[in-house]
């Protein structure tokens, strides 16, 4: 759970961020890891956990305790938004295809992952 926190801090960040133009979270607008556009009006009544990931971090193993959370509390009420980025001592060089074959493969991943983002200002 530690590392969860540490990972939800980093992308708080980045959603500060992203509404620096005064929308709120519900007007937010994101990719998924497939190029879908994801709308987070869609979350709203949600419980709503979003995480900063990485495949070649020492918290990777994060996605295992993140997809048990995600199959025991997920659905109606509860969903999980997971933001790959490259930032952090480029722990996730991958393209999204090659990281939704790394989840997919390696933690059976069927939470919502989203195209990778940069957690820095340009």
């Amino acid at each position: 759970m530690k590392n969860l926190i540490v990972a939800l801090f980093f992308i708080v960040g980045s959603l500060t961020v992203f509404s620096q133009d005064n929308r709120n979270f519900y007007e937010l607008k994101a990719l998924t890891i497939d190029g879908k556009e994801f709308d987070f009006s869609s979350l709203k009544g949600k419980k709503v956990l979003i995480v900063n990931t990485a495949s070649k971090c020492g918290n990777t193993p994060q996605y295992a305790k993140l997809e048990e959370l995600h199959k025991r509390y997920g659905g109606d009420e509860f969903i999980i938004l997971g933001f790959p980025a490259n930032n952090f001592l480029n722990q996730e060089p991958g393209t999204n295809e090659e990281i939704k074959e790394f989840c997919s493969l390696n933690y059976g991943l069927t939470f919502q992952m989203m195209s990778k983002i940069s957690l820095k200002r340009e």
